[in-house]
């Protein structure tokens, strides 16, 4: 009963864990998730899609390029190699936990001279003696966790684990929104080429006849100077948007993991502009800050770092450890198998650096600042990720509306053309005012393409706010 008494102590020891016990971020002061979002509007409280979100856009070409991006793209790669490392952290802070051993074998041959161990002549035949040795040996190691400072180790490597893996799926949330504001830019830089093209064709034709006016004496010299200006300025307008357009294409390029111009062919053909769903989905508040994934990293950041606490704790005091050897030897190879040889250690060891002068105080002050300073970053990452979603809210109700009024300048744009065209079929109108109510069309026509593409933008980047597009 003596001898188990003590093993009993022991087992109670090991029980310990000191620092604090994580019990989630509420410990931290974190910021309450109010009921609903401030500024959703009409906008639906059904939880919306997370993985693929895109996919609402019903563009098949914006789905292909965001699942090219997410195999290829070197972003996703990184977060995914840190993800590893990670995990091996973990399983190498669960080894550590377990017993140590090494197996050695050894064989020595020692050349004594004349009258040393043995006394007399050796096999060696030149007055001393020769001398070999066979050993076969195991031996192991194990510190006891009498105060939990392993446990917490593992504990902060899982918390790590977690936050490595709500990285990947940050990246995941950020590429997507990426490739897919790139691509909305490219279409919407596509359709205004095209309509600038348009806008200038048709200043051009007007100053063909201005110009024959102006020979007949119908026309004077200003008229025909202002349209020149006019013909110069739609063609330097398009400088610029094809330059937009060519940069939109790189950065869909490296984007999916190639290089700059792979994708002029592919992309070439013009297409609209995707348009958002007519329903769209914002959940609420409490739901955005369990999605986020660097809200989620961030609190997995906090967990980690009051883990440490403890492992910082454990340190300071005494640590047992135990090591054993057996062995089986002699001076002949055949003593290796012979039982009668073997011999065996085992040494308790007990270590406590009483004498460190304050270092231990502060390196678990240093891991409670570190605590403190991961509370406060949770703090400003729920912060951050319910200000975004209200502003991209705000900016997406004000875009939508922006494409009504767009919508409406059209029509009457169109309207007047229309008008316009059968006024000069009856002869009433000139062929010079037709086609400028033709370049009102083309201007109104470009400014609900402008429209268009951001209200798609701001749909994409209310899709990032939320959170969406991680895959689990």
């Amino acid at each position: 009963m003596r001898k188990i008494l003590p093993l009993l102590s022991l087992s109670a020891l090991a029980a310990c864990t000191v620092g604090p016990d994580y019990d989630g971020p509420k410990t931290a002061g974190a910021v309450a998730a109010p009921a609903g979002f401030a500024r959703a509007g009409d906008l639906s409280v059904a939880a919306p899609q997370v993985a693929d979100w895109w996919t609402t856009l019903n563009d098949p070409v914006l789905d292909a390029l965001v699942a090219r991006a997410l195999a290829e793209n070197p972003s996703v790669d990184v977060a995914e190699a840190r993800l590893k490392q990670a995990r091996a952290a973990l399983r190498l802070d669960r080894a550590n936990g377990l017993p140590n051993g090494n197996v050695q074998g050894t064989y020595v041959r020692a050349e004594l001279p004349e009258g040393g161990l043995t006394g007399g002549e050796g096999e060696s035949g030149g007055g001393g003696t020769a001398v070999d040795f066979y050993n076969v040996g195991f031996d192991a190691s194990w510190e006891i966790d009498l105060f939990g400072g392993q446990r917490r180790r593992v504990e902060a490597a899982r918390a790590g684990v977690a936050a490595a893996e709500a990285q990947v799926a940050d990246a995941q949330v950020s590429l997507t929104a990426e490739v897919a504001s790139a691509y909305v830019n490219l279409r919407d830089r596509q359709r205004r080429l095209e309509l600038g093209r348009q806008t200038a064709e048709t200043r051009r034709r007007m100053l063909a006849l201005t110009e024959q006016r102006f020979r007949a004496g119908t026309a004077s010299q200003l008229d025909v100077e202002r349209l020149r200006g006019l013909v110069v300025e739609s063609d330097a307008a398009i400088v610029p948007i094809n330059a937009e357009r060519d940069a939109y294409l790189n950065a869909l390029a490296v984007l999916v993991g190639e290089a700059p111009g792979t994708l002029d062919g592919e992309l070439a053909a013009i297409r609209p502009v995707p348009l958002p769903p007519a329903e769209v989905q914002v959940g609420d508040p409490t739901a955005l800050l369990e999605r986020r994934p660097d809200v989620r990293a961030a609190e997995r950041l906090l967990a980690q770092r009051s883990a440490q606490i403890g492992v910082a704790k454990a340190a300071t005091l005494p640590r047992i450890s135990f090591l054993g050897l057996i062995g089986i030897g002699g001076t002949d190879p055949g003593d290796l198998f012979d039982l009668d040889s073997l011999a065996g250690l085992a040494v308790p060891r007990l270590t406590w650096n009483a004498l460190d002068f304050g270092r231990g105080g502060a390196r678990v002050g240093q891991a409670e600042g570190a605590r403190d300073e991961a509370a406060a970053q949770y703090r400003g990452a729920v912060l951050t990720a319910l200000r975004d979603a209200e502003d991209a809210l705000s900016r997406f109700a004000a875009r939508r509306s922006a494409v009504a009024n767009a919508a409406r300048a059209t029509a009457t744009a169109d309207r007047a053309a229309t008008l316009m065209q059968q006024r000069y079929r009856a002869g009433v109108a000139t062929l010079i005012d037709t086609l400028d109510a033709e370049r009102q069309r083309t201007a109104a026509e470009q400014g609900l393409v402008e429209a268009t593409a951001a209200m798609t933008a701001d749909y994409v980047a209310l899709q990032k706010a939320l959170g969406l597009g991680w895959r689990g």
